[in-house]
C-alpha cells in the first residue's frame, strides 16, 4: 500500500504543477491576449469553407448574443447614453439594436476588455501578475477556475480564469471546433462579472482589484484570455459557522441583508441573485462578501396577470402582483429575501439567540419565511437587534445586584486556571463568551454550575462587546493592566501576586 500512497501524492503534486504551468503560460502571454470579435472572421481563412464557415458563423452569432447581454450593464444611466450619443429611447428600442451595436463597438467594448475611466477600483493589470506564485485551487466549475496566488510582493489575491477543462469549454470545442473562439465565448461570464463588480461596489461585494485581458491589436495566438483579480477571501463554511457563537452568525445574516438592500436599489435597478447558495460567498476579516456575480440579473419579469408573477421554491410558492407597467412588482427583491431565509436565516439566526432578543428574531423568521416584509423592513429589524445587542438594552431585566456577589480585582489576571468548556465558545480549550458588561458576565457565571470566577479582558468583538473568560478555579493572581478578575465571594481566594 505504500506504493499507492506515493502514487496518490505524486498525482496530487503533478496536478499542482500542471496548474502552475497553466498560470505561468497565462502570464507569459499577457502581451498577446485578447482581440475583438472581428478576428474570428479572419482567423481560419485556410480552413475548409463548407462546414467550417458554417460553424464559424454560428460561433460569431453566439459571441454577438453574449456581447448584447453585457451592453445594458454598461449603460445603466441616461447620462451614460448621452455621452455615447444615444437617447434613452434608442437604448431600449429593438429596431435600433444594430445602430446601437455599431455605436458601442469601440468605446464600450474597450470598457469590457480593458476597464474604463469609470473603473476607479480596477488598479491591477497584467503587469501585476508577473512572477506570481500559485498557492492552491480554491474552486472550479463548469466555466471558471479560481486560484489563490501570491503576487511578487507577497500579497495574496484570488484569480478567476476560464476553466480550460470545464464542461462549458469542452462542449463549445465539440460544437464549434475552435478552441480560441470558445475561450472567447466562455470568457464572457468573466467579462460580465468584471462589469458587475465595477457597477455594484459595496462593502459586502468582493473587491475587484483589477483584471488582465487582451490588447486591442489581438496579437499572437493566445487571444481571448481574461483573468479577474479579486481580493482574497475565505470560503464560507456553513458547518463551521453553525458551531460559532450567535454573534458571529448574526453578523453573517446582517451583512447579507445589507447586501440585499443595496441590490434592491442598485445602479442597475433591482438585482436578483439567480444562483443563491452559500458557496457564492466568502468572508474577509469576518465580513460576508458576495464573490460570484455572473448569475446576477437586473432584468424585470414581464407579466399580464398576477399568475405570471409566481415565485416557485421546493416547498413554497408565492404569487406577487403584476404592476400597471406590465412587470412583476418586487420579484427580484422577494426572491432574494426568501433565499436568504431558507439558506441562511433558518440555520444561523434562531439557535442560541440571547433571551432578550428571541422575540425579535422570531419576528424576522416569520416575516421573511412568509414574505410579509420587504427588504427595507427586514433591514430595519436587523439594525434594531444590532442596536439593542451592542447597547445592552436587551439586558434591562438583569438585576443590578447580581454583581454584588462577586469580588473584583482590577488590573489583575489569573494563572493556574482550571478551565471548563461551554458551547459555543470563542476558545476550544475553555469557555470564552462575549458580554456587554460585568453584570451580564455574572449572570452567565451564575448559570454555569462549574463557574466560580471570570475575567474581563481588553479584547472586544466586532460589536464592541467584551470577551469574558469563565473558569472553575485558578491558583493565583498576576498583574495584568488590561484585565479584571471577578470571583464569587464564597469562593474568593487569598490575593497573591507573582
Amino acid at each position: 500500500m505504500p506504493g499507492m500512497g506515493n502514487s496518490l501524492r505524486a498525482a496530487a503534486l503533478l496536478a499542482f504543477v500542471v496548474l502552475s504551468i497553466l498560470v505561468s503560460l497565462l502570464i507569459s502571454s499577457v502581451q498577446q491576449f485578447g482581440a475583438r470579435i472581428s478576428h474570428f472572421s479572419n482567423a481560419t481563412l485556410a480552413d475548409d469553407e463548407g462546414e467550417s464557415a458554417s460553424l464559424r458563423g454560428a460561433l460569431i452569432h453566439q459571441l454577438n448574443e453574449r456581447r448584447k447581454e453585457i451592453i445594458p450593464l454598461l449603460l445603466p444611466h441616461d447620462d451614460d447614453a448621452d455621452e455615447n450619443g444615444l437617447s434613452g429611447e434608442s437604448r431600449h428600442s429593438s429596431q435600433n439594436d444594430q445602430a446601437l451595436d455599431s455605436t458601442l463597438d469601440y468605446g464600450l467594448w474597450n470598457e469590457i476588455t480593458h476597464g474604463s475611466r469609470k473603473a476607479h477600483m480596477d488598479e491591477m493589470g497584467c503587469d501585476s501578475l508577473v512572477d506570481m506564485q500559485a498557492v492552491e485551487i480554491l474552486g472550479s466549475g463548469y466555466t471558471k477556475l479560481v486560484v489563490k496566488v501570491n503576487l511578487a510582493g507577497g500579497q495574496p489575491v484570488a484569480l478567476k480564469l476560464v476553466n480550460e477543462q470545464g464542461i462549458d469549454m469542452g462542449k463549445c470545442v465539440e460544437d464549434f471546433k475552435d478552441p480560441q473562439g470558445c475561450r472567447e465565448l466562455v470568457s464572457y461570464k468573466l467579462k460580465k462579472e468584471i462589469v458587475l463588480l465595477q457597477r455594484l461596489q459595496h462593502p459586502n461585494v468582493i473587491k475587484l482589484k483589477g483584471h488582465c485581458a487582451g490588447d486591442a491589436g489581438g496579437r499572437g495566438v493566445e487571444g481571448g484570455r481574461v483573468t479577474v483579480i479579486l481580493e482574497q477571501g475565505n470560503p464560507l463554511q456553513m458547518i463551521q459557522l453553525l458551531q460559532s457563537p450567535w454573534e458571529d452568525r448574526f453578523r453573517v445574516c446582517l451583512d447579507l441583508v445589507r447586501l440585499l438592500h443595496f441590490l434592491s436599489q442598485s445602479p442597475l435597478g433591482s438585482v436578483a441573485l439567480l444562483d443563491f447558495q452559500p458557496r457564492q460567498f466568502v468572508t474577509v476579516s469576518g465580513e460576508l462578501k458576495l464573490t460570484d456575480l455572473d448569475d446576477a440579473s437586473a432584468e424585470e419579469t414581464s407579466c399580464q396577470t398576477d399568475a405570471d408573477c409566481t415565485l416557485q421554491f421546493p416547498h413554497r410558492n408565492f404569487t406577487l402582483p403584476c404592476s400597471a407597467r406590465g412587470v412583476c412588482e418586487g420579484l427580484s427583491e422577494k426572491r432574494n429575501i426568501y433565499n436568504a431565509y431558507r439558506y441562511f436565516f433558518t440555520y444561523l439566526l434562531p439557535h442560541q439567540a440571547p433571551p432578550g432578543l428571541t422575540h425579535l428574531v422570531d419576528h424576522i423568521m416569520n416575516s421573511t419565511g412568509e414574505l410579509k416584509a420587504d427588504i427595507n423592513q427586514t433591514l430595519e429589524a436587523f439594525e434594531h437587534i444590532l442596536l439593542l445587542y451592542k447597547s445592552g438594552l436587551h439586558l434591562d431585566n438583569l438585576p443590578p445586584s447580581i454583581i454584588r456577589d462577586y469580588t473584583v480585582m482590577r488590573g489583575m489576571g489569573t494563572s493556574g486556571n482550571v478551565e471548563y468548556r461551554c458551547w459555543p465558545s470563542y476558545s476550544q480549550q475553555g469557555c470564552v463568551l462575549s458580554v456587554h458588561s460585568a453584570r451580564e458576565a455574572a449572570y452567565i457565571c451564575n448559570s454555569h454550575s462549574q463557574c466560580n470566577s471570570f475575567t474581563l479582558t481588553g479584547q472586544r468583538t466586532w460589536t464592541g462587546r467584551f470577551l469574558a473568560s469563565f473558569r472553575s478555579s485558578f491558583s493565583s493572581l498576576v498583574p495584568d493592566g488590561t484585565s479584571e478578575v471577578y470571583v464569587k465571594k464564597t469562593k474568593a481566594p487569598e490575593t497573591s501576586t507573582v
